[in-house]
């Protein structure tokens, strides 16, 4: 059995245990079958961190990637902890894990180096379905675009979030110097900003309708990283994927992060789930 990285416990804290009508809202969660308000996937992201420095050191903020298909929920303030197999010398891929403490798991993926081709969500089958089989997702196409933006990560919003003790194992780097000059993004910070602009594009093409979504998977990868709060980006973002199951549909996309100069920094892919007890679509 491979040699095993393992991160302290900790309780994941629900960041948005108050918005109403979401999958994080206790009540919305528990009518669509849920133990209570989920934590996103992406803030469980974050307590990977010193995982991966131990495993591949600083340069995974360079040119490293974190993917991640989320096989169960937490609800605010379960303890789970990471799981990495230790790397051979010049092995660049690595699987990780994430259990709660009575050995649910939560997650499951990968860990790599330079290249992320062959990734945990990279080599999944995405089991694409036609769109005309969906409802909430009919209106969407494969590769059509959710828009381009002009972001700056939210840093004052982050910044109050570390100093609340909300984030899992920080590292001086999320709020002061680093090796690459001033604050870069967590896992979590990343998301935010390659997740929240593109859902603008898709809530024009299929409607503000009712229903509620979760993250079912996420990888964000670097190319030239980090991203530095201090610098603007261009994220653009398409469509890769629709698939369903008995009660979500599901969309898979990709997003992208370019600098000033035109230079890719990260990437994300994401599937969204939604919830089809949760849409008037699923109730005629």
């Amino acid at each position: 059995m491979a040699a095993q990285i393992e991160g302290k416990l900790w309780r994941g804290r629900n960041w948005s245990a108050d918005a109403q009508g979401s999958i994080h809202d206790d009540a919305t969660a528990a009518k669509l079958g849920f133990r209570g308000g989920t934590v996103a996937g992406s803030i469980h992201m974050d307590q990977f961190v010193p995982v991966l420095l131990e495993a591949f050191g600083p340069a995974w903020f360079e040119r490293g990637a974190l993917s991640l298909y989320f096989l169960n929920a937490t609800t605010d303030g379960e303890a789970v902890r990471v799981t990495a197999t230790k790397p051979q010398p010049r092995q660049t891929q690595i699987d990780v894990a994430m259990f709660r403490d009575d050995g649910m798991q939560v997650s499951a993926g990968t860990a790599s180096m330079y290249d992320h081709g062959a990734s945990a969500l990279k080599r999944r089958d995405l089991k694409a379905v036609e769109p005309s089989t969906l409802r909430i997702l009919r209106p969407l196409t494969i590769g059509q675009s959710l828009g381009e933006y002009d972001v700056v990560a939210d840093a004052a919003r982050f910044g109050n979030l570390l100093s609340a003790g909300l984030v899992s194992d920080p590292v001086p780097w999320y709020s002061g110097a680093s090796p690459w000059g001033g604050p870069i993004a967590s896992p979590s910070l990343l998301v935010e900003m390659l997740w929240g602009p593109p859902m603008r594009g898709l809530n024009a093409a299929i409607g503000a309708g009712a229903r509620v979504g979760l993250f079912g998977a996420i990888e964000v990868a670097h190319y030239n990283g980090p991203v530095l709060h201090s610098e603007r980006y261009t994220v653009t973002a398409n469509v890769v994927a629709l698939a369903e199951s008995p009660k979500t549909e599901s969309m898979w996309f990709d997003s992208c992060a370019f600098d000033a100069s035109g230079k890719l920094i990260v990437t994300q892919r994401m599937m969204l789930r939604f919830m089809k007890d949760s849409s008037p679509l699923y109730r005629t």
